[in-house]
């Protein structure tokens, strides 16, 4: 009965919270509106957690966790400028996919990773070196050998040479059996409350942004659990031709939320 009663406190804590966020929020919003820069920068401060959870999602990407900040605070302040109150979306629902667009134009302006200059130049000396090494002597050399020839310490020839290292897909297979075992499987599964609300919100937003067709279909497939037959039958539709969409939006979605 105790641990109930806990838990609902705590509840009714975290409710209490948010409900005075969301006060928060709409007074400072319209305040920037009319103009004043303070609130302008406290609303910023008060959402830095929010932006701080989105790029942690975009960390060991090649992008300094700190840079991936600053570039989602400025996903943060686009929204603050454009956000229209009247609409009645919550502020952090409509920040959320900006704050990440923000951030994925950022690593895309290279490409996939975007790795320090400084890093490339290391890791290109590093694998030199590696070269010279197994030349000379036939063995492969220690990370603790080759850092202690480049005149680097052992963690950044270490940094060095995983930035040099070839990008690997997440369905690529970590044996040579075919058992389903892939890169996926080795990520940690922990998860918080806000890491949560944020892939619901791009999701929600992914979704949205589908053609119509698209959007019927993810509604009957996963809102109201229909089969592929039964979708078929309401859309009009074959059941072949909304497996093939299916494919086709999973794919759309996987793109646009990676």
């Amino acid at each position: 009965m105790l641990k109930n009663r806990q838990g609902c406190s705590h509840r009714n804590d975290q409710a209490i919270k948010i409900i005075m966020n969301f006060t928060k929020n709409q007074e400072l919003l319209e305040r920037s509106i009319n103009g004043d820069e303070d609130a302008t920068s406290e609303l910023m401060e008060a959402n830095m957690g929010l932006v701080r959870s989105i790029a942690l999602r975009f960390r060991d990407r090649g992008v300094e966790y700190e840079d991936l900040v600053q570039i989602g605070c400025i996903g943060m302040l686009k929204a603050i400028r454009s956000f229209d109150n009247t609409r009645g979306t919550v502020f952090s629902t409509y920040a959320v996919p900006l704050i990440i667009g923000e951030i994925r134009r950022f690593i895309r302006d290279d490409g996939l990773i975007k790795v320090s200059r400084i890093y490339k130049q290391q890791g290109a000396q590093l694998m030199r070196e590696r070269e010279i090494y197994l030349a000379e002597y036939g063995t492969e050399p220690t990370i603790e050998e080759l850092a202690k020839i480049c005149g680097l310490s052992v963690a950044d020839a270490t940094i060095a040479l995983d930035a040099s290292s070839p990008v690997n897909s997440l369905s690529c297979s970590l044996s040579s059996d075919d058992d389903g075992f892939t890169l996926e499987c080795t990520l940690s599964n922990d998860r918080n409350e806000i890491d949560e609300r944020i892939d619901h919100i791009a999701l929600a937003q992914a979704i949205k942004n589908l053609p119509p067709l698209w959007r019927q279909i993810v509604t009957m497939r996963y809102l109201n659990e229909y089969s592929q037959q039964r979708t078929a039958e309401l859309l009009g539709l074959t059941q072949v031709k909304v497996s093939r969409e299916e494919k086709k939006i999973i794919e759309a979605l996987r793109k646009e939320l990676l």
